[in-house]
């Protein structure tokens, strides 16, 4: 009972920062300060004032925080299923897979920003692309997480290599793919919303419905077979829940890097390894992370333009994911050395 209690305590708190994220990220930007955005909200304000907050901040910051929960649900399954804390979307193919497909469906001018349905159906074939490349890789090995990781590493090295070669053959293509390789939420409008939240939904409840196999997984081959459970059934029914969340996510904001990786490791910290709370607070942290992000790549962008006397200047939310995952991965990698030794 006090566990439970306590773990209610932080997903409420979990979701006060949400509510806080989102009111942030409606903030920021110079058109138009808080107080004209809480006119807006509270029903006033002038036409260009209600258009800026209901039709360009808002699908957008809904956007980001469904992109951040789908990749911390997506990161958290995978670690669970693969029994790797190192098994994120970004390492195993899914991610690097998924912007193949989102390029290459550009490049050849079958899908775009202003088509997101194409774009998700581009993305999830090539997701699940990555993720079969690495599971024909791996065969039997698949129980063995270091392998698991190192064949990861290679299958998003071969992908990426490729997305380079599509960017090199369709040179033209440059400018309308790198939002998608490095991860922006710029230009989301209402249709990426309406597109992704059913998406993301139904793949949502489909991976917290998994919360019992995952726990059996995340004990062991063995321990899983004892309890009755089919493993490789449960695996790749995770591994789908999986991919479809990191191949919405990518068709709407791009490769945002280290969120998926991340995220699972503070949900395990906060709700521990009962999958029933850690799959519902990854969700919550993964729109904390990604929706906090967003809002400081605006304001950084207001400053540094400022600074540098420009009129503009566009800070991609994905450069401060990156940045800040690979920064609180080397301090963690740093921290378990010194444990060791």
């Amino acid at each position: 009972m006090t566990y439970t209690r306590t773990y209610a305590r932080r997903t409420a708190l979990l979701m006060l920062l949400v509510a806080t994220v989102a009111a942030a990220r409606l903030c920021a930007g110079r058109a138009l300060p808080a107080v004209g955005v809480w006119e807006v909200l509270s029903g006033g304000g002038d036409p260009t004032a209600r258009h800026i907050v209901l039709h360009l901040r808002l699908p957008r910051t809904l956007v980001a925080l469904a992109a951040g929960a789908s990749l911390g649900l997506a990161g958290t399954v995978l670690q669970s299923a693969l029994r790797n804390p190192l098994a994120g979307p970004e390492v195993t193919g899914v991610t690097p897979g998924a912007v193949l497909g989102a390029v290459t469906a550009t490049g050849l001018g079958l899908a775009g920003w202003e088509s997101p349905a194409a774009v998700v159906a581009a993305a999830c074939l090539g997701g699940f692309s990555g993720a079969g490349l690495l599971w024909l890789l791996t065969g039997r090995e698949r129980g063995d997480p270091e392998r698991t990781a190192v064949n990861g590493v290679l299958v998003s090295a071969v992908l990426a290599g490729l997305t380079a070669m599509v960017l090199l053959v369709a040179p033209g293509e440059l400018g309308s793919v790198v939002q998608w390789l490095v991860g922006s939420t710029e230009g989301r409008v209402w249709a990426h919303w309406h597109l992704l939240r059913p998406w993301a939904t139904a793949w949502a409840v489909a991976a917290c419905a998994m919360a019992a196999p995952l726990t059996l997984l995340r004990c062991g081959e063995e321990q899983a077979a004892a309890a009755g459970l089919n493993t490789g059934r449960a695996r790749v029914a995770a591994l789908l829940c999986a991919v479809a969340l990191t191949a919405g996510a990518v068709s709407a904001v791009g490769a945002l890097g280290f969120v998926g990786l991340l995220v699972p490791h503070l949900a395990f910290a906060l709700f521990g390894a009962d999958l029933r709370a850690a799959l519902p607070g990854a969700a919550l942290l993964g729109a904390i992370v990604v929706g906090a992000a967003d809002a400081s790549a605006q304001w950084l962008s207001r400053m540094a333009a400022a600074a540098l006397d420009m009129d503009r200047l566009s800070i991609p939310v994905g450069a401060l994911t990156t940045c800040g995952g690979a920064a609180l991965l080397l301090i963690v990698a740093r921290r378990r050395t010194v444990s060791e030794e």
